[in-house]
């Protein structure tokens, strides 16, 4: 673990211990930190200021510490003081989760060897990761959608003006023993706004083309409610029948599949 250290001698020569007298000496801090989070990318304050445009990066330390020391039966006392007032607060913000905060805190040592100064050290960890929790109420991007076209519908009154319809997907199916009759059709779970077909004929095995989508009523928003059912027949055969998700058709931009035909019993 890198870590950032403070390090200051002081010399015993000329210090005369009292009883009474607290002594003290402020220094700046110089160096830097790690910062990280889960997921990355986010963008990390201190004090208000933005001190990281995007994690992983690195936090530059900026301030002073003060220490305190008196007598050596003291010292447990003062390195508690010293670490409860110099935390560094970071503040990790990225959109779709909730705000985060690390604090930390410096590790304070004091060391006494017979006959030497006094060795004062502060050390602030690093690297430091936040791990993000999602917000619940933040609208969550999918950053596979178009720009604007989340709910934009395809719709016979204003043809091909959806990312949808200008999305060109590839279908290809194949069968053994080869001339199956392909048919298709589309089955909906939301037939308010998607409705289901009758079956359509698409082609003979092999079949390869490239069309776009254009059921009615479709969106990006409800695809993943949409599927495309593919029913291979053949005289002598067992009709197969598969269905594939729409959003996942788009996302791939295929449809395609191999159908092994069964013959049927005599």
């Amino acid at each position: 673990m890198k870590a950032i250290r403070l390090f200051l001698v002081l010399a015993a020569l000329g210090f005369a211990y009292s009883a009474s007298a607290q002594k003290t000496l402020t220094t700046g801090i110089t160096g830097a930190i790690q910062v990280d989070s889960e997921p990355s990318g986010a963008k990390v304050y201190r004090d208000g200021k933005l001190v990281c445009t995007s994690t992983p990066g690195m936090v530059s330390l900026q301030g002073d510490v003060t220490f305190y020391y008196d007598k050596p039966k003291n010292d447990e006392y003062y390195k508690k003081r010293v670490r409860d007032e110099n935390p560094i607060v970071l503040q990790f913000v990225k959109d779709g989760y909730l705000v985060g905060t690390e604090t930390i805190y410096p590790v304070v040592n004091y060391t006494r060897i017979k006959h030497l100064p006094i060795q004062m050290t502060a050390t602030f960890p690093s690297p430091v990761i936040h791990v993000f929790t999602p917000d619940p109420n933040a609208k969550q991007v999918d950053a596979s959608i178009p720009e604007g076209e989340e709910k934009k519908v395809v719709s016979r009154d204003n043809p091909g003006q959806t990312a949808l319809e200008r999305t060109i997907i590839r279908w290809y199916f194949e069968s053994a023993p080869q001339g199956a009759r392909i048919f298709w059709r589309v089955i909906s779970s939301v037939p308010d706004e998607v409705k289901n077909t009758n079956e359509l004929w698409l082609g003979n095995t092999p079949f390869e083309e490239t069309r776009s989508f254009n059921i009615q009523g479709l969106t990006y928003e409800n695809s993943r409610d949409v599927q495309i059912e593919i029913k291979v027949k053949r005289a002598g055969y067992i009709d197969q029948t598969k269905r594939f998700n729409v959003r996942q058709a788009i996302d791939q931009q295929e449809i395609s599949s191999f159908f092994d035909m069964i013959k049927e019993e005599e």
